[in-house]
């Protein structure tokens, strides 16, 4: 069985890996390079995901099974690694801002396409909206105290080592409130894909071998293919005359993020599993603006050999603001404990929006986040009612420990 202690362990091995993947400076690499990073690094991240889906089944504790989704994350956290230790300052927000829209802006409303879609064909009626679970509440509360401290790093203009500390603080938080939940129930072993549940269903000995060996894979291919796959990108993007940080922003999140898109996907095509999907995405952005963004001024000191905070420049503001607008109205959707057609279109126009429209109208579209969300927390006062999700989130805190 596999407990705490032996993650505890993969994750010191893990540290140990990601100190050593950024020993060396970025080298030249040619645009055709693409062509064998970017599978290499979607079969990594596919080999991760498994292991992490079929470790979850032995892992008691909500810490173990924070560190098993920081494994499946690891894709994007090394691309911010590598950024950060070779002090490439003015792209590190590129890659975390265009990450958490994708999740937020593509992925929510496509969530709901596909559980719309299968609902139908089920039952021939419209699905309204995807209701949240009471135990749910963790991952939508759990949102809160990060934005508002990203809120704060955007208006300071720095993110320094003691940010990581505060982020990383607000993390440890949400790990204790998640060992309020209940465990994976071994009855949704026959819903995981087939190489998950032949690992799962195997004798010990193998299991375990398999599921180290999934990680151990997975692990080498990214040590291997991080610097290249970045190096590449940006031979593309000179290649083709893009800016650096458009390319970082929105291709490399679209690789790096392609496991939890794959298996929240298929969360979305069961009925009643679309509310998974959600929370998947959820807890991705709760890793995002924590350890993620924490992790950032670490390794940016560590590269330059004493301590150096990111000083971010008028783009990268405009870019994190952007972001933090957008994932706030996504809460603000959530605190009802649903989430609605009209509010996953309305996230998708809006998303498209910033494709299709000047890049000047950005900002409008970040007034129009704010003063939504803003409008949202007034109606809440005005009604001098309790959101649903902080009330369950309550009752999930004064509930006996399972």
């Amino acid at each position: 069985m596999i407990g705490p202690s032996n993650v505890n362990r993969t994750a010191r091995y893990g540290a140990a890996f990601a100190l050593l993947l950024f020993a060396v400076p970025i080298r030249q690499f040619g645009p055709w390079s693409a062509l064998w990073t970017t599978p290499s690094i979607l079969i990594a991240s596919v080999f991760i995901a498994w292991g992490a889906e079929s470790a979850q089944f032995f892992v008691a504790q909500g810490f173990a099974l924070a560190i098993l989704a920081w494994m499946q994350t690891l894709p994007e956290f090394a691309v911010e690694a590598v950024l950060a230790w070779k002090q490439q300052t003015a792209l590190l927000m590129a890659n975390l801002t265009g990450a958490v829209r994708l999740l937020t802006g593509l992925a929510w409303p496509m969530i709901y396409v596909t559980a719309a879609v299968v609902h139908r064909r089920h039952t021939r009626q419209p699905l309204r909206m995807i209701e949240l679970t009471a135990h749910q509440s963790v991952e939508v509360i759990g949102l809160l105290l990060p934005l508002v401290y990203a809120l704060l790093i955007w208006w300071k203009g720095t993110l320094a080592l003691y940010d990581g500390g505060f982020l990383v603080f607000f993390y440890v938080v949400y790990l204790a409130l998640l060992t309020r939940l209940p465990a994976t129930s071994h009855e949704e072993i026959d819903e995981l894909e087939s190489v998950p549940r032949a690992v799962v269903t195997a004798r010990p000995l193998w299991r375990n071998a398999a599921i180290g060996g999934l990680f151990l894979i997975g692990g080498g291919l990214i040590y291997f293919t991080a610097e290249p796959f970045l190096g590449s990108l940006i031979a593309v993007a000179a290649a083709a005359g893009i800016p650096t940080f458009v390319v970082i922003q929105w291709l490399a999140p679209v690789v790096s993020e392609f496991p939890e898109l794959a298996s929240t996907f298929y969360f979305a095509r069961q009925q009643e599993k679309a509310s998974i999907a959600l929370m998947n995405i959820a807890s991705s952005n709760i890793n995002q603006w924590t350890l993620l963004v924490a992790m950032l001024p670490v390794v940016l000191s560590l590269g330059h050999g004493s301590v150096q905070s990111l000083i971010l420049d008028p783009e990268q503001k405009r870019e994190l603001l952007l972001t933090i607008g957008q994932s706030f109205i996504s809460f603000v959707f959530l605190l009802n404990m649903e989430f609605a057609w009209w509010e996953a279109l309305m996230l998708f126009v809006l998303f498209a929006a910033q494709f299709a429209l000047p890049a000047w109208c950005k900002q409008y579209i970040t007034d129009a986040f704010f003063l939504w969300t803003i409008g949202e927390f007034v109606a809440i006062g005005v009604r001098r009612k309790r959101p649903l999700a902080l009330k369950l989130f309550i009752d999930t805190l004064r509930a006996p420990r399972p």
